[in-house]
C-alpha cells in the first residue's frame, strides 16, 4: 500500500503546484518546433479571384505578410515583353517575400482578346511565367475589379495602359504606383521593392 499512497501524494502535489500558478518549463525541442502565427490579412487582400489556368478561386489572403506587385497585363501590347522582367523579379526576390500578381485585361487597345486557356498558354509558353495570374477582368473605367478599386483609391492613380504596376507592402499599404513605361528592372522599381522587403 505504501508505494500506491506515495503515487497519490505525488499526483496531489503536482496538481497543487499547478493550481498555485507555478510555471512549467517548455522543453527546448518543443519551442523550436512551434509554428509562427500567420500574418493578419490586410483589408486590401481580403478578396477572391479565379486563377487563370483553371478558374479555381484564390483568396488573396494567402499573400498576407508578403510584398505584392500587382500588374495589369496583356498579350499583344508593346509592353508585353515586360513579362520576362516580371518573372525575373519574382525569381530573384520570391524567396525574400515578393509575389507578383498578374491581372490580364482587355481594357486598353483590346490587346487581351483571348480566353483564360489562351492567355495562360501564351504566358507560360512564351515567357515561362510562374508568378500567380488571374482570370481576365476590368481594371479601369467605372467598374474595375474590387482589388483595383482599392488600389486606385489608395493611390489616386488609375492604370492608363497595360502593365501599370502597384506595390503593396507587407502590411497592406500601397506604397508606390508605376506607369507602364517603368520596366521591371528599372532602378526606381527595384529599389522600392528592396525597401519594402527590408521593412
Amino acid at each position: 500500500m505504501v508505494p500506491f499512497m506515495s503515487k497519490i501524494f505525488a499526483q496531489l502535489f503536482a496538481l497543487t503546484t499547478l493550481a498555485a500558478g507555478t510555471s512549467l518549463a517548455v522543453p527546448a525541442h518543443a519551442a523550436e518546433t512551434a509554428v509562427a502565427a500567420p500574418a493578419a490579412c490586410p483589408a486590401i487582400l481580403k478578396q477572391t479571384f479565379n486563377r487563370l489556368q483553371d478558374e479555381a478561386p484564390q483568396n488573396l489572403c494567402q499573400y498576407a505578410g508578403k510584398v505584392v506587385l500587382v500588374v495589369n497585363t496583356a498579350s499583344y501590347c508593346g509592353f508585353t515583353n515586360q513579362y520576362e522582367g516580371l518573372e525575373a523579379l519574382y525569381a530573384k526576390y520570391g524567396s525574400k517575400g515578393l509575389v507578383v500578381l498578374g491581372f490580364p485585361s482587355n481594357d486598353f487597345g483590346k490587346q487581351e482578346p483571348g480566353n483564360s486557356k489562351e492567355i495562360a498558354d501564351f504566358c507560360y509558353n512564351t515567357y515561362g511565367v510562374k508568378f500567380p495570374m488571374f482570370s481576365k477582368s476590368v481594371v479601369s473605367g467605372p467598374n474595375p475589379n474590387p482589388l483595383y478599386v482599392d488600389l486606385i483609391k489608395q493611390t489616386g492613380k488609375t492604370p492608363a495602359w497595360n502593365f501599370h504596376k502597384y506595390l503593396i507592402d507587407r502590411h497592406g499599404k500601397v506604397v508606390e504606383s508605376f506607369p507602364s513605361k517603368v520596366t521591371p528592372d528599372d532602378k526606381k522599381l527595384v529599389g522600392a521593392v528592396e525597401k519594402a522587403l527590408a521593412m
